[in-house]
C-alpha cells in the first residue's frame, strides 16, 4: 500500500484502487476501451465533462482549470492513476496536472506522429485534429522530434467532436463532413492518417471507407493503454484481484442523455451514468 500526501490530505493508493480517466466528453472511451482490453481485472472510473464539451474551442485557461477540477474529482473517488484521455486537455493542462499531483501517476495522450513515421511508405502523413492540438507546442515538438524526412499535412476538423457526442457515427451528414476534411489530405497523397483527437477513432470505419484500404489509419488508444500498464507495474499498483474489473461512468452533463451515447460506444446497454458535480 502506498501513502501519498496531497496538500493537507493523505491519499491512500492501493492495488485495488481504480484507474481514473477523463475527457471533455465521450471521446476518451476510445482510450478506456483499450485499457479495458489490456487490463481486464482493473476497476475503471470515467468522467465525461459533457457540460463543458468541446474543449478544443475554449480558452486554454478554461481547459486547464477543468482538467484540474476533474482530476480532483477522480482522486476524491480514490483513483490510483489518472489518464488525461483528451488531446486538448493535454495541450492545455497536462503539465499543470502533473505539477499539482506529483506523487500520483498521470498518463497523457498525444497524436501518433512517431508510429506514423515508422508506418508511412511514401513519407506523406496526414493529421486530423482540433485547432488547439495542431497549434499547440506539444504538437510542434512531436513533429520536430519524430517526423524527420516525412511531410506532415494537418487538417483541423471542427464539428466532428459534436457528431461523436451525439452518437451520430455513421450518417450521410457525418460522411459528408468527414470527406470534406479528408479530401485535402488525400489530394496531398498521404498513405497514413493520424486521428489526433480521442473522439475520432469512433469515426474510423467512415474514414477508412473514404480513404480506401491503401491508407493506414492510426490512433493512440493501444499505446496509452500499454503506458498505463507499464506505469502501474513500475509503481507496484497493479491490482491483485483476479475477478473481472468494473466500470463507473460519470458526466457533468445530463446523465440520461450521455448514458445513451456511452451505451452505444461502450457496447453495453446496461451501463449506468452518474452525475458528477464538479
Amino acid at each position: 500500500m502506498y501513502i501519498r500526501k496531497l496538500f493537507i490530505e493523505v491519499v491512500v493508493l492501493s492495488r485495488t484502487s481504480p484507474i481514473g480517466a477523463f475527457d471533455s466528453g465521450v471521446g476518451g472511451l476510445s482510450i478506456l476501451s483499450e485499457i479495458r482490453r489490456l487490463l481486464p481485472v482493473e476497476d475503471l472510473i470515467y468522467v465525461a465533462d459533457s457540460a463543458h464539451c468541446p474543449y478544443g474551442v475554449k480558452p486554454i485557461e478554461d481547459i486547464r482549470q477543468r482538467s484540474l477540477e476533474v482530476t480532483d474529482f477522480l482522486i476524491g473517488l480514490g483513483a490510483k492513476l489518472i489518464v488525461v484521455a483528451c488531446n486538448s486537455a493535454c495541450v492545455a493542462g497536462l503539465d499543470q496536472v502533473r505539477a499539482k499531483y506529483r506523487q500520483i501517476p498521470i498518463v497523457g495522450v498525444e497524436p501518433a506522429i512517431k508510429p506514423a513515421h515508422n508506418v508511412t511508405r511514401n513519407g506523406k502523413v496526414g493529421v486530423l485534429a482540433t485547432n488547439l492540438t495542431l497549434n499547440g507546442e506539444r504538437f510542434s515538438i512531436l513533429v520536430e522530434k519524430y517526423a524527420t524526412g516525412v511531410e506532415v499535412y494537418t487538417q483541423p476538423a471542427p464539428g466532428l467532436v459534436e457528431i461523436v457526442e451525439a452518437g451520430a457515427i455513421e450518417t450521410p451528414e457525418t460522411e459528408k463532413l468527414l470527406r470534406k476534411y479528408l479530401q485535402p489530405l488525400l489530394e496531398k497523397g498521404i498513405d497514413t492518417l493520424v486521428l489526433g483527437c480521442t473522439h475520432y477513432p469512433f469515426l474510423r470505419p467512415v474514414a477508412q471507407k473514404i480513404c480506401g484500404p491503401q491508407v493506414v489509419i492510426l490512433d493512440t488508444g493501444l499505446a496509452v493503454a500499454k503506458q498505463t500498464a507499464r506505469i502501474l507495474k513500475l509503481a507496484e499498483l497493479e491490482t491483485n484481484r483476479t475477478s473481472a474489473g468494473t466500470e463507473m461512468f460519470y458526466t457533468t452533463g445530463e446523465p440520461n442523455a450521455v448514458r445513451s451515447v456511452i451505451s452505444k460506444l461502450w457496447g453495453n446497454s446496461q451501463v449506468q451514468v452518474r452525475k458528477a458535480n464538479v
